[in-house]
C-alpha cells in the first residue's frame, strides 16, 4: 500500500483527543488525511490539532461537539464543512462505560449509554452519508467494542448499546455498498485507555492489587495485556486504504486473540 493514500482527503474523528481517538487521528494524519477533532473538551482537542499539524504537515482542527446532542452533532459537523470541506471518512469513536449490576442500572444510565454510543453514531453518519454517497466515495468506521460482540457482566448497557452499534454499522454496509461507501466496525477488547485504567481503579478500591485487577482485566485475553491504542489506530488505517475497498459490512476483532 502507498504511503499516503489519504492525501487530500478529511477525516473526522469524534472523541480524537486522547486514548484511541487520538491515536486515530495520528494514524491518519501520517497517511495524509486533513483532520477534525471533535469532542466535548475544546482545549485538549486544540492541543492534539496543533500537534498533528506541526508533525505532519496537515491541516488539524478542532471543534466542540456533544455527539448525544442532535444540534450539537448538526453544529460541529456545519463548521468542518465550512473549513474543511466534506468528510471523506468518519470515524464514530466518543464513547463511555459505565460498570454496574444489571439490578442498580437506572433509566438514567441506560439512557447515557444509548445516547453517547449509539444515537452519537447514528447522529454523526447521518451527517455524512448525503455527501458521500454523491461523491460515490467514503469511508465509515465505528469503533465498538468487544462488548459489541458478547456479553460482560455489569455492562448490560454498554453492551446494548454497542451490539447496536454492530448492528447499524451491517445495515448501513449494505444499504451503501453499491455507492462506493465502506461501513465497518473495529472492536477492541480491554484497551490501555482511561477507560480500562478506571476499570483497573475500581479492582483496587475494592481490594485487589493493581497486579491481580490487571490480570482480572485481561484474562480473557490470551495476548495476557492491554490492547495498545496505536493497535486499533492501525486498523482504521487499513480499513481506509485502497486495497479494502471491498472490505465493507464487518466487525474486526482487536483484542488480542478473545474469541467472541
Amino acid at each position: 500500500m502507498s504511503g499516503r493514500y489519504l492525501e487530500g482527503k478529511l477525516a473526522v474523528v469524534t472523541g480524537g483527543g486522547r486514548g484511541i481517538g487520538a491515536a486515530i487521528a495520528d494514524e491518519l494524519a501520517r497517511l495524509g488525511a486533513s483532520v477534525a477533532l471533535l469532542g466535548r473538551t475544546l482545549e485538549e482537542l486544540e492541543a492534539k490539532a496543533r500537534q498533528i499539524h506541526e508533525r505532519d504537515a496537515v491541516r488539524a482542527l478542532a471543534f466542540r461537539c456533544d455527539v448525544a446532542d442532535e444540534v450539537s452533532v448538526r453544529d460541529a459537523f456545519a463548521a468542518v464543512r465550512g473549513q474543511l470541506g466534506d468528510p471523506a471518512v468518519l470515524v464514530n469513536n466518543a464513547g463511555q462505560s459505565v460498570g454496574i449490576a444489571f439490578a442498580e442500572t437506572t433509566r438514567e444510565v441506560w439512557d447515557r449509554m444509548m445516547a453517547v454510543n449509539l444515537t452519537g453514531t447514528f447522529l454523526c453518519t447521518r451527517e455524512v452519508v448525503p455527501a458521500m454517497i454523491e461523491a460515490r466515495a467514503g469511508r465509515i468506521i465505528n469503533v465498538a467494542s468487544t462488548a459489541g460482540l458478547k456479553g460482560y457482566s455489569h455492562t448490560a448497557a454498554y453492551c446494548a448499546a454497542k451490539h447496536g452499534v454492530v448492528g447499524l454499522t451491517r445495515a448501513l454496509a449494505m444499504e451503501t455498498a453499491k455507492q462506493g461507501i465502506t461501513v465497518n466496525a473495529v472492536c477492541p477488547g480491554y484497551t490501555d485507555t482511561d477507560m480500562a485504567r478506571s476499570a483497573i481503579e475500581n479492582l483496587v478500591r475494592a481490594g485487589r492489587s493493581e497486579e491481580e485487577a490487571l490480570k482480572a482485566i485481561t484474562r480473557v485475553m490470551p495476548i495476557g495485556r492491554l490492547i495498545r491504542p496505536e493497535e486499533v489506530a492501525s486498523a482504521v488505517g487499513w480499513l481506509c486504504a485502497p486495497e479494502a475497498a471491498a472490505v465493507t459490512g464487518q466487525c474486526i476483532g482487536v483484542a488480542g486473540g478473545e474469541v467472541m
